[in-house]
């Protein structure tokens, strides 16, 4: 079958992870992120690209597009 992509970076995705197909980098990324309760913040425009190449560059980013590919808390 055609693997799914990572709805965060567009990597290949290794299956839903809270909630959202998801790379096991974007997957440690979020359990990390809402298991300390980061705040990031962005220095530019809050519009930065999240892909496979630049997903590190900014984790206010990276995180909001978590949130809005739909991964939840458990």
């Amino acid at each position: 079958g055609v693997s799914s992509l990572c709805a965060i970076c567009g990597d290949r995705a290794t299956g839903k992870h809270y909630g959202a197909s998801s790379c096991d980098g974007c997957k440690g990324f979020f359990r990390r992120s809402v298991r300390k309760n980061h705040v990031y913040s962005c220095r530019f425009n809050r519009q930065c690209v999240i892909d496979k190449d630049k997903r590190n560059q900014c984790r206010y980013c990276r995180l909001k597009k978590c949130f809005r590919a739909g991964m939840k808390k458990e």
